[in-house]
């Protein structure tokens, strides 16, 4: 995988900054060890680090045209290179190399902006037309590879592969976005297209950017969106044989590589399922890792040893104690935005320990989503039946009702946790499923924040992210939608930027092929009830792997990579909580109310409440902040 970056002046000619320049490119050096290039012309600086995969003597970037009047710097893979390469020399085109970034130059030429509906891949990509006086900025339509981007006050626009690119410039102002604050402490993560700065912007997925030198900039455009079209299909028989083929052929085409290549393999059913297609496809051993941790009540190991000895697999397993948590300052540093999924800890060991092995790996993700693989479907559904059934005037303020009166039973096991389903359905379909995923509820929201972030805000909620989703959604199906805002929030903004930022930062490739945008296409296509069946998530998928893998890999419980986060804020952090949370840091950055934090550290750690997730969100926007002043007294 490799990294990219650069400064194009939109207004003049201006010379750029070589220095500035190569400083943005190192900081990414970290995506690209075997290479790095620059490219500079009046007004116009590029910047690439590469990790080499296929074409390993070629392939440097930037990369031109056959007259250096288009150049690239691009960041993933494109499946399909070879044969858009015989399309594109039958058309008249010169190749000077056997790799996949040359292709992007002359489908550019060929097909201006259209070039992206011919990639089948994960990619994010530059170019600059000097003829044109356009740049293009592009990013594959799940957003698998990442692509940051400002316009700075002066006309200069920068980008980045990695927001730590963009701060490298001396003009780009770290000011927080309120809205920001408010979504990270909802979702978790900063959904596209902000960023934690007010200046910078995440190019989604599925958009390119064209900016021209010397026009007004234009906002991005949409070329892909995830269809949810129904397809007529109806034999249930015949769509798990084809689902089984369609993942076959995903897998396939990304085990095209130059160097050692591997798969992840936690045991659940959708890692099984990528490397049960490895080992059909491929006579030599598949290359297994995972992660074994030392708590039995945390640990797949086993199941993931059950999977490698069925197919045969070099296996590595890597103990990791779930008292990992000497990882939680380096993590701040790798997601250069608040970002709390505490499950980014095991993902980065276990790309860790992958790339000992493999420079390339597979991986199972995007299967909850494409599939309704997450518990939370099942529960949004139930949730469902209750709106479809009582009228909102009497279940507003009757689920209201019980909702408010319910005591919030932390301790009690899950079925007498009715508080959050009372809650849920007294609330409307986007906000019902919003209540569910949001780490911090509504009213603890209002109670962290400070009345000066409350008054930036303006009235602006988390919410309005779903709701701009939803409203632009192409179905009305209850569990698509739902599905349809994961695959626009969840999925990028959590799922893959986690293991983008943990695996590049060990230099390893991670491919997707159940996000193959064909398959999740086909797959969007067929009923909602062949995916949810009564209580079964993935239904479809199981059925059609029975063939492939053991019934007691398939239908076994969901675990997933989760950290003993409140006893760690009881114990083994419970100075750094108090010292972190309660310190000058937070009190003087004037979001928050700062008793509040007091009271949340203190109920959580004499028992009286579980505040594991507030607590934990609240100590990496604290690492972050903590960055953020160093960063500014370190400039000044």
């Amino acid at each position: 995988m490799c990294g990219l970056t650069g400064i194009v002046d939109l207004r003049e000619r201006r010379p750029i900054d070589r220095g500035v320049l190569h400083r943005m490119n190192e900081s990414l050096h970290h995506r690209g060890p075997d290479d790095g290039g620059l490219h500079l012309e009046p007004g116009v600086g590029l910047g690439h680090r590469r990790l080499s995969i296929i074409d390993l003597s070629n392939g440097h970037q930037p990369l031109f045209n056959e007259d250096h009047s288009v150049v690239v710097v691009y960041n993933g893979e494109i499946y399909n290179f070879a044969e858009l390469a015989v399309e594109l020399q039958a058309l008249g085109h010169t190749f000077r190399t056997h790799c996949d970034t040359e292709v992007i130059v002359h489908a550019w030429e060929e097909w201006g902006e259209d070039c992206v509906q011919r990639f089948r891949g994960m990619f994010a990509f530059a170019i600059w037309d000097r003829n044109q006086q356009t740049l293009f900025l592009a990013r594959d339509r799940l957003g698998i590879k990442p692509l940051y981007y400002a316009l700075l006050p002066d006309g200069h626009c920068i980008f980045g592969s990695e927001l730590k690119a963009l701060t490298e410039h001396p003009d780009f102002s770290r000011e927080l976005e309120p809205q920001a604050v408010e979504d990270y402490f909802a979702y978790g993560y900063v959904p596209e297209p902000k960023t934690i700065y007010r200046l910078a912007r995440k190019l989604s997925p599925g958009y390119v950017l064209s900016l021209r030198r010397g026009e007004k900039a234009r906002e991005p455009r949409q070329y892909w969106d995830l269809p949810f079209k129904d397809a007529g299909v109806t034999d249930f028989e015949e769509a798990q044989e084809e689902l089984i083929s369609r993942l076959r052929e995903a897998v396939r085409i990304r085990l095209v590589a130059e160097v050692p290549l591997g798969a992840f393999l936690s045991g659940g059913v959708d890692s099984s399922a990528v490397v049960a297609m490895m080992a059909e496809l491929d006579d030599k051993p598949v290359q297994t890792s995972t992660i074994s941790f030392g708590d039995p009540a945390y640990n797949e190991a086993s199941h993931a040893d059950q999977v490698a000895k069925l197919f045969a697999t070099e296996h590595r397993v890597r103990q990791v104690e779930p008292d990992d948590f000497d990882l939680i300052d380096k993590l701040i540093g790798v997601y250069d935005e608040p970002y709390a999924d505490s499950s980014a800890m095991p993902t980065y060991r276990l790309c860790e320990s992958a790339r000992e092995q493999v420079t390339v790996a597979l991986s199972g993700d995007g299967g909850d989503e494409n599939l309704a693989g997450y518990r939370r479907y099942r529960w949004h559904m139930y949730e469902e039946m209750a709106r479809a059934h009582i009228p909102g005037p009497i279940r507003r303020p009757l689920f209201g009702f019980l909702g408010s009166v319910y005591p919030k039973a932390d301790w009690a096991p899950k079925i007498f946790r009715a508080k959050s389903t009372f809650q849920g359905c007294a609330r409307d379909s986007i906000n019902g499923y919003f209540h569910t995923i949001s780490l911090l509820p509504d009213n603890l929201r209002q109670r962290l924040f400070s009345p000066e972030l409350k008054r930036e805000l303006q009235g602006y909620q988390a919410i309005e992210v779903f709701r701009e989703h939803a409203a632009r959604a192409p179905t009305d199906a209850p569990l698509s939608l739902v599905q349809y805002l994961d695959f626009k929030t969840y999925l990028p903004g959590d799922i893959l930027t986690k293991v983008d930022r943990a695996s590049m930062a060990h230099s390893l490739e991670v491919r997707v092929p159940i996000l193959d945008h064909e398959l999740v296409e086909w797959i969007s296509s067929l009923p909602p009830s062949f995916k949810l069946h009564h209580r079964e998530g993935k239904y479809i998928f199981k059925k059609g792997l029975e063939k492939h893998l053991p019934k007691d890999i398939l239908y076994r419980p969901k675990m997933g990579f989760a950290v003993p986060l409140a006893r760690w804020f009881r114990e083994d952090l419970r100075e750094r909580v108090r010292e972190s949370i309660l310190g000058p840091s937070l009190a003087e950055s004037g979001l928050f109310d700062t008793a509040y934090l007091k009271r949340l550290v203190d109920e959580h750690q004499s028992g009286l409440r579980d505040h594991s997730a507030p607590i934990w969100s609240l100590l990496m926007f604290e690492g972050f902040q903590r960055g953020l002043v160093d960063s500014s007294q370190r400039v000044a």
